[in-house]
């Protein structure tokens, strides 16, 4: 039985079902939005409808949050499954009855919106307002918005599939290995890839990606579909690409995405170089893919218990100040936070928070280096919600995904480049410098490979090839052969993991990450090196929520992602670690 200090307060959300059920019923019962039908060129009845959206979205947003948190204590439990789909329900009955506001909106003469955007008493929509003027020609007819917004339901299926699949139905067996029996969940699998046991990380990689393969029909079908549904949404609003559809509803500039591409794959030598370099320290004459988790610095690992863990991420973010220290041990404190894994529970790690409730964390514990860190990460989102929230109107709250990973890539930064300030002993800064370009390497190259077969499985849908299962893994193959180098054997199960990716049913989401720590890495260095200014300048920046473009926003900490200079020093940082991990 887990310690109830380690498992997060979703009461303080709803008591109870019945609680919750009561706000879902007044809820439902409150949706219509008829009064404000084409009255919205009047400045009190846009007003007044922009601050029933409000009511109503805020009470929806604490209705998913706690039916989420408790489908992913257990997500065998029917219960919250139920909860999970009432919310969807209501939500796509929500964008019904709103559909018609954004084309009337739309509608509305250039004066009249301009005006709002210059009236001090609706400065809370002005960016929104803004982003109206500027998409004009890809909002549709009422009754084009409201088949749209209908079929929002529907379309989230291919999501919810693959998480069950994922989470529910994916058939990891026990890893049996010199007598002894390993566990296999997505937890444990990560952990398993770093054991010095050359033969159980093989065994490990070749039992994990063979549960993926024997469903890979399944997950092909549902991948292709949601694909499909993207390049329709893409098509129905007159967007030229799902990929222009996702940069458009960031409100961020195609050559920043382009710059990422193109830039990582100009340092692809570099990461050549690092897993040669990794080869050679770990003196094998063959350099699988299950071999390029594992520490090439042995006995090196923090293997703390969580609250120490927990005690040395504060330290760690200590340059940023009083204030932020006290929210870490507020979130640790008062059970803003889902430690460990338990059966059922839903993988990986997040931050979610929404505009009445302090953010919630969930993730599944080990004693490694990866969780130490990632304790900051995600507190670094819970952070940025924090101050957001209390920062701005709830109109522009919620921040855009583009800079979402902006805070806890800098918390992670900031963290490692402590642990490097501390650390002497040369076998230890080997190890660290080796964290430091594993981080840049899952961050930045992954995650941009990931963004290369995202729109490789676009293009095809949108150029009418098919999506097959073998078409994709061969495609995946060769796009890993070409990030990892000659160093590295591409082992034939590795096509497949595109297959075990979530972030692919969110198109477009994972180049953020790559973007994110870029942005990261200089602000962490600007903190470093100028101290009070920068991290004023930053908790302006955590503070903006939506106020402007995430590009701009950027700005206010000291990042232009619209030049060449972030990019280029965010793989100097990799070069010069590199440089000084190959001489220890």
């Amino acid at each position: 039985m887990i310690d109830k200090k380690y498992v997060w307060a979703a009461e303080e959300i709803y008591e109870s079902v019945e609680a919750w059920e009561k706000d879902y019923k007044e809820l439902l019962s409150a949706i219509d939005f008829s009064e404000f039908k084409g009255k919205l060129g009047d400045k009190k009845e846009f007003l007044a409808c922009m601050l029933k959206q409000e009511k109503l979205g805020r009470v929806i947003e604490k209705l998913g949050l706690f039916a989420m948190m408790k489908h992913d204590e257990d997500t065998r439990d029917s219960v919250y499954d139920a909860l999970l789909s009432k919310i969807e329900s209501v939500s796509a009955l929500y964008g019904d009855k709103t559909a018609y506001i954004l084309p009337e909106l739309t509608a509305l003469d250039e004066s009249v919106l301009k005006a709002y955007i210059e009236d001090p008493e609706l400065s809370a929509y002005d960016y929104s307002l803004k982003l109206i003027l500027k998409d004009k020609a890809h909002v549709l007819s009422e009754g084009e918005e409201r088949l749209l917004s209908l079929s929002g339901e529907a379309m989230s299926s291919f999501r919810d599939i693959f998480t069950k699949t994922d989470n529910a139905d994916l058939p990891l067996k026990p890893v049996e290995h010199n007598g002894e029996s390993y566990p296999l969940t997505h937890g444990s699998y990560g952990m398993l890839m770093k054991n010095p046991d050359r033969e159980l990380r093989e065994k490990t990689f070749k039992q994990y990606y063979g549960a993926y393969i024997s469903l890979i029909d399944v997950i092909s079908a549902t991948y292709a579909g949601s694909v499909k549904k993207d390049v329709f949404y893409a098509k129905a609003k007159k967007y030229n690409s799902a990929l222009e559809m996702a940069l458009a509803g960031e409100d961020v500039e195609e050559k920043v995405y382009k710059n990422l591409v193109s830039s990582v794959n100009r340092a692809l030598p570099l990461l050549h170089e690092y897993m040669a370099a990794k080869k050679k320290d770990l003196g094998l004459k063959e350099f699988h893919m299950y071999d390029v988790y594992v520490p090439a610095v042995e006995n090196a690992e923090l293997e703390l218990e969580y609250d120490d863990a927990y005690e040395l991420v504060i330290k760690g973010l200590s340059v940023l100040g009083d204030e932020y220290k006290s929210l870490l041990k507020k979130a640790h404190d008062e059970r803003w936070i889902s430690v460990y894994e338990t059966k059922g529970k839903k993988s990986g790690a997040y931050s979610a928070g929404v505009f009445d409730t302090h953010p919630y964390v969930l993730l599944n514990y080990q004693k490694t280096t990866s969780d130490v860190f990632t304790i900051a990460h995600e507190m670094g989102h819970s952070i940025h919600t924090y101050f957001s929230n209390r920062t701005q109107p709830y109109a522009k709250a919620d921040y855009k995904i583009f800079v979402a990973e902006v805070a806890s890539t800098v918390n992670e930064s900031l963290l490692v480049k402590y642990l490097l300030r501390e650390e002497k002993d040369p076998h230890m800064r080997k190890y660290l410098l080796s964290y430091l370009m594993e981080m840049i390497r899952t961050t930045l190259f992954r995650q941009t490979q990931f963004a290369e077969f995202e729109e490789y499985s676009h293009e095809s849908v949108e150029n009418g090839e098919p999506l097959t299962k073998d078409g994709m893994s061969e495609k995946y193959l060769e796009i890993n052969k070409k990030y990892y180098g000659e160093a590295v054997i591409s082992d034939e199960e590795i096509k497949y993991e595109w297959a075990r990716i979530p972030h692919f049913y969110r198109a477009f989401y994972v180049y953020k990450y790559a973007t994110g720590i870029i942005s990261a890495l200089a602000i962490a260095d600007r903190i470093l090196e100028l101290g009070k200014p920068a991290v004023e300048d930053y908790f302006r920046f955590l503070s903006s929520g939506s106020s402007d473009c995430p590009v701009n926003l950027l700005k206010i900490a000291g990042v232009d992602l619209t030049t060449d200079k972030p990019f280029d020093a965010a793989f100097k940082t990799f070069k010069d670690a590199l440089a000084e991990y190959k001489t220890l």
